[in-house]
């Protein structure tokens, strides 16, 4: 595996894949290099405006698969449930989900429409809900795979389910890890409910190391700080990997054969280079805490992940 790129992906030819931030860094570079081999990929985007513009920028390639956008922003649960609706009308299967968007540390706390803390849900509450409104057709596709985007950022992350949405204490970084610590206690979760159902669908998870995307910087732009935005474009152009190296493990965990549920990839010097099994946090291995995370998340988000589940098992 060291030495896997995203030449040796497999022919994707009559898959369907979704791709969550698809119309810039790793979502746009995981949504070329899918098209490529033939799947066809639904770009899911917050703004229209970008997104056609990436799409007609995936299609000018000359790839083999197909490209479409799909108006998606994970900060609305109404625009969760309407995308995945929409969806369903398009396309009667799923084979892939890259569960990618995020945001990341904001220095102020902002809030979702519904409520919630910004980072907690994008990055979580929103995947969580868009995953199990899909799972109807994730489920009808034999070896579909979840792919749940995490950082290495989930070291420093605490679960605090006390004060999951950081309204007694807020710090931008200190959200974000436990976002992305959420993430991974979603994916191992979800793994372990589908293998007890028998299911074939996979749920696995991966991180970019440090890439050279805008993500760094979006955060502090929502508060309008371009010193600290221009400070962290810097840096990470200085000494982050380009995005289509850091889309890599995800492309990995999404398409290579030998990819087992609950796997984890990142890049081999963690920070950089070739896919590699990476390694979690022990958080993220709780179980009793990622079945309480669970719970709480089903109930902000009125998605109900078990019926579905059960209702495949059934």
């Amino acid at each position: 595996m060291a030495h896997w790129t995203p030449d040796d992906i497999p022919d994707l030819t009559g898959r369907v894949a979704v791709v969550t931030g698809a119309n810039r860094g790793l979502g746009l570079e995981t949504s070329k290099a899918l098209a490529q081999h033939g799947a066809t990929v639904v770009m899911a985007c917050r703004d229209p405006q970008h997104s056609d513009a990436a799409v007609r920028q995936v299609a000018e390639m000359g790839i083999s698969g197909q490209v479409e956008a799909m108006s998606l922003d994970l900060s609305d649960l109404d625009s969760v449930r309407a995308f995945a609706k929409d969806l369903a009308g398009r396309h009667d299967r799923l084979d892939i989900l890259v569960n990618n968007a995020g945001v990341m540390a904001p220095s102020k706390r902002h809030t979702t429409k519904q409520g919630f803390e910004l980072q907690l849900g994008v990055n979580h509450l929103g995947h969580f809900a868009l995953t199990g409104l899909l799972l109807p057709s994730l489920l009808r596709a034999a070896g579909s795979r979840v792919v749940t985007v995490s950082s290495i950022a989930h070291e420093s992350g605490t679960m605090d389910l006390d004060d999951l949405q950081s309204e007694r204490q807020y710090t931008p970084y200190g959200a974000y890890g436990r976002s992305k610590l959420a993430n991974l206690m979603f994916m191992l979760e979800l793994d372990r409910r589908l293998k007890r159902a028998g299911a074939t669908t996979i749920s696995v998870a991966a991180h970019p190391g440090f890439a050279n995307t805008n993500l760094q910087a979006a955060g502090p732009f929502l508060d309008a700080s371009p010193v600290s935005s221009w400070l962290s474009l810097a840096a990470v152009r200085l000494i982050g990997q380009s995005a289509a190296h850091g889309a890599e493990p995800q492309l990995y965990a999404a398409t290579a054969s030998g990819v087992r549920g609950g796997d984890y990839y990142g890049p081999q010097r963690k920070i950089a280079g070739h896919p590699k099994p990476a390694d979690m946090a022990p958080a993220a291995r709780d179980e009793v805490v990622a079945a309480r995370l669970w719970d709480v998340s089903k109930e902000l988000t009125g998605v109900d992940l078990d019926a579905a589940i059960g209702a495949r098992a059934g």
